[in-house]
């Protein structure tokens, strides 16, 4: 009982030494001193393949599938910095209605709490997928269908599983370059050589003309080799993802009738295999986004390449970029941890209304039919697209995103962007390194400059092009002042 006592007195005055202690010098160091945050990564896949039938969009009349070549992807990312999450997802598609990503983007909110405008949610724009922009892309609708409706649940089921999957990470970002696979799509051409456009005028450049010609002049813009890309691992080295993107519109040459991711897939799948990533659990996910690739195709057109087997190209392409991309992961610096932050917007941007000599145009050659019964007719094609573009509100709100990746910064725009809108972008943001994205969270059709529109060709096209002559300068101008907005405080990482 004495010892006891004697136990108790001795704890008492400890205590209360400590308590006064507390009081002179402010809590223990331990208490002062925050445990350090730590970045967390999870990513996972998700299979949005349709059923055979379904139409397959890319040219000017679909047609339906009849084989699965290769399966479709909705690839996702989910970042942590323990204050706020970023998602990244990239859809195996041609494009992707608003309303797909509204509906995903809403759902994510309300289930994960990571608020709408933290998601980014766009599409590889590969020809070989079918349609999840609707029965026509220029149609404005406020319902889904069921493939665009499976797209949506597809897309919150895969960053959910990314969200169960998050871990402590280390980051990194860096770029390699593939200049031989990229070329500017339009041509300047000896005068006589260009055909009159479907509305029966004369355009200054012509969109993949014969290749080999000896009418070619010259590119009309210019090119991107750039292929930007971030990595993702746990601190033991194992690959968690890797997010990229390559200013490549698609390479094309697929079977009769078939589905295909396009190089976009087949590149994902070889930096696996090259970084040996192939048969992690969980599974290690690769991202290959559209820059900005509007313009942009894989012909040499001064010296075409002869007739090559299906997927052959899109392989040769894929495997190329990967191998650089794989080469430049040596070359990393990892961070254990970066700061997060996004911006949002939707500037309301004006539509192309056709005047009303051309709506009488349009009723016309509709009347008129084909020139030849049971034959594409581009003008035709075009004017019933000039008849759903009369439809058009006058402005439409535009989603746009600029990302803060600790000092790297990623933006989208929502249309097939003109290369040359990428490199001012590149050139112009004040955060360090920075890169654009094309075709997130809705499609509305090209995105050329003001310079690019005088010039014509089937870019500019009433249907084929559906914004304001001024959009890509007004939506550019969004960015870079959301960017700057990103900048203002600079984040730490270490």
């Amino acid at each position: 009982m004495i010892r006891f006592m004697l136990r108790s007195a001795v704890s008492a005055v400890s205590l209360s030494a400590l308590v006064n202690l507390t009081c002179l010098t402010g809590p223990p160091l331990l208490a002062q001193t925050a445990a350090p945050k730590v970045l967390r990564a999870g990513a996972a896949s998700s299979n949005i393949t349709p059923p055979l039938g379904s139409p397959i969009v890319g040219g000017f009349v679909p047609f339906p599938a009849t084989h699965v070549h290769d399966e479709l992807h909705a690839r996702c990312l989910v970042l942590d910095d323990g204050d706020t999450k970023l998602v990244f997802v990239v859809c195996d598609l041609l494009g992707l209605n608003r309303l797909v990503s509204d509906e995903a983007r809403a759902i994510i909110q309300q289930d994960l709490g990571i608020p709408r405008e933290n998601v980014l949610i766009c599409a590889t724009h590969t020809h070989s997928a079918t349609s999840a922009l609707g029965r026509d892309a220029r149609i404005l609708s406020d319902t889904m269908d069921e493939y665009q409706r499976f797209v949506a649940r597809r897309i919150v089921d895969g960053v959910k599983r990314a969200n169960n999957l998050l871990r402590p990470a280390q980051i990194a970002w860096g770029q390699a370059e593939a200049p031989e696979h990229v070329f500017n799509r339009r041509w300047h051409m000896k005068p006589g050589a260009i055909p009159l456009n479907p509305f029966g005028g004369a355009d200054k450049v012509k969109m993949n003309p014969p290749a080999g010609s000896a009418d070619l002049v010259e590119p009309a813009g210019p090119t991107d080799p750039a292929i930007p890309f971030i990595a993702l691992r746990t601190p033991d080295g194992k690959p968690i993802a890797l997010l990229s993107t390559y200013s490549l519109h698609y390479v094309g040459g697929v079977g009769s009738g078939h589905i295909s991711a396009d190089y976009f897939g087949m590149y994902c799948d070889a930096v696996a295999r090259l970084m040996k990533a192939d048969r992690e659990t969980p599974a290690f996910v690769a991202l290959m986004a559209n820059g900005t690739s509007g313009d942009i195709n894989n012909i040499n057109f001064r010296k075409p390449r002869g007739k090559q087997e299906p997927y052959a190209q899109m392989k040769f392409v894929a495997d190329d970029v990967a191998q650089k991309v794989n080469a430049a992961l040596d070359k990393l610096k990892y961070r254990d941890h970066v700061t997060l932050a996004a911006r949002y917007r939707e500037p309301a941007i004006a539509t192309r209304q056709p005047t009303p000599e051309l709506i009488e145009w349009a009723k016309k050659k509709i009347a008129d039919g084909p020139k030849v019964a049971g034959k594409t007719d581009l003008s035709v094609i075009y004017a019933e697209r000039t008849l759903t573009m009369a439809k058009h509100p006058d402005k439409l709100k535009l989603p746009l995103q600029a990302f803060r990746i600790g000092d790297l910064t990623l933006a989208t725009m929502p249309c097939e962007v003109f290369c040359e809108i990428g490199l001012d972008f590149k050139k112009r943001s004040p955060l360090q390194p920075a890169w654009l994205v094309s075709l997130n969270h809705g499609y509305y059709g090209y995105l050329p400059t003001p310079k690019q529109h005088e010039l014509g060709g089937y870019e500019t096209w009433l249907g084929t092009n559906r914004l304001e002559v001024q959009a890509s300068e007004k939506m550019l101008s969004n960015l870079l002042e959301m960017v700057a907005e990103l900048s203002v405080s600079r984040p730490q990482s270490r």
